[in-house]
């Protein structure tokens, strides 16, 4: 009888127990991040350079929804609260198009595969090995770019290890990795100004044009004010009486 008595107890003891179990084991709620996308003007277009960017490889480590995290023995973890908002392989191509987009002033900017329509002056291709940062560890960016011109040939290339630092938060690792890629994008901006050809600089022929028919040169004008109108000669007539 005392056994039987002692049954709910029991019962409602489990009951307790497991669900205090199941309180403990569950996760907080993920947070998701995106790269930071600087405050970019639309482009103003005073350039009409074609260019192609990608194709874009990341390493396979960063092809993950979790943050990774860097330790100070070099191990890597992923971070449980963490994610990305997306695939971090196409938030890089985005953050790299807007920003050289701005800089290079043209909207003739395609990411690759995306190149219908077009004919490039101009292909970055790029290859980015290292991404990552930790609590106490340091953004770091570790990449190579190769710059190809229309025909396909070789005009520039650079290996490039960029390092920033963060207060720890993980808003703020993110918030560095995001200064790292805008770096990249300065440098190559350079490398395409210096590879274009002059010609997809446009120039504002209208004014030119009106300058050119509302003003003389210089010389000219000062030819008309420094020369004296010069009178015919009248032939003196000779009168014989």
């Amino acid at each position: 009888m005392k056994q039987l008595m002692r049954l709910p107890l029991g019962i409602a003891m489990l009951g307790v127990l497991v669900l205090g179990a199941v309180g403990c084991s569950v996760a907080p709620p993920a947070q998701f991040y995106q790269l930071h996308q600087a405050e970019t003007t639309v482009a103003s277009g005073k350039s009409n350079a074609t260019v192609l960017l990608g194709p874009l490889k990341i390493a396979d480590y960063l092809q993950r929804e979790n943050v990774i995290q860097r330790k100070l023995d070099g191990s890597l973890s992923l971070s449980q609260e963490a994610r990305w908002a997306g695939s971090l392989q196409d938030d890089i191509g985005q953050l790299l198009l807007r920003q050289i987009s701005s800089e290079l002033g043209s909207s003739r900017i395609s990411l690759y595969p995306d190149r219908v329509g077009m004919k490039a002056q101009a292909q970055v291709v790029l290859s980015i090995s290292r991404l990552d940062s930790g609590v106490e560890q340091p953004a770091v960016l570790e990449a190579q770019w190769r710059l190809l011109d229309a025909k396909g040939t070789l005009r520039n290339s650079r290996v490039l290890r960029f390092e920033e630092p963060h207060n720890g938060e993980l808003s703020d690792q993110v918030r560095a990795q995001s200064d790292l890629l805008g770096q990249l994008s300065k440098q190559l901006v350079s490398a395409l100004q210096k590879a274009l050809p002059n010609h997809t600089v446009k120039k504002d022929t209208r004014k030119s044009n009106a300058t050119t028919r509302n003003e003389k040169p210089a010389t000219e004008q000062g030819e008309q004010i420094n020369i004296p109108v010069v009178e015919p000669v009248r032939e003196l007539e000779v009168y014989r009486f």
